[in-house]
């Protein structure tokens, strides 16, 4: 009788993110209060595991940019668009490619809604679209709350958090 397969892996492993780049992503999403912040990390393509570098990207929400809630104001969504978005695609071509999204939740919460889930997923409805991991950040008035990562899994076929990071006094 031959011996049973390790289980497959139900979720990736999370991309890492060094403390002083996650302090510089809650720092952006400060900055951006009451607003939602964005951008996302790179690192090189030998090292997809461990972020490198951070770009962070100006909110279009504002001009109503938003593919599924043009209506919803920069509080409570955000898009990347224009010369950061084609920053964006181009990366993964590139000797850095992008391998996380973040963005804040100014209500306090780490947590990847469904507008969240909708606009990173696939509009043919086969995963995401793009390969990268979500980093959400909570962040109120007084301070970071947590932050949360979040990856595809094609077993859930859905994402699934994948670590829950400390928030800071920021």
């Amino acid at each position: 009788m031959a011996a049973d397969a390790p289980p497959a892996p139900t979720a990736p492993a999370p991309v890492t993110i060094a403390r002083d780049l996650l302090l510089a992503i809650y720092r952006e999403a400060r900055a951006a209060f009451p607003a939602e912040c964005c951008g996302w990390l790179t690192s090189p393509r030998d090292q997809p595991g461990q972020a490198s570098a951070m770009r962070a990207c100006r909110n279009a929400q504002g001009a109503g940019d938003h593919p599924t809630a043009p209506e919803r104001g920069a509080e409570t969504a955000y898009v990347i668009a224009g010369d950061d978005l084609l920053a964006f695609a181009r990366s993964f071509d590139g000797a850095e490619p992008a391998r996380v999204i973040f963005h804040s939740h100014p209500n306090g919460r780490a947590y990847f809604s469904a507008t969240d889930r909708q606009v990173a997923l696939s509009p043919w409805g086969d995963g995401p679209t793009y390969p990268v991991q979500q980093l959400v950040v909570g962040i109120d008035g007084e301070r970071v709350v947590e932050a949360a990562l979040f990856g595809w899994s094609d077993a859930a076929g859905d994402f699934v958090e994948l670590a829950r990071l400390e928030g800071a006094p920021l």
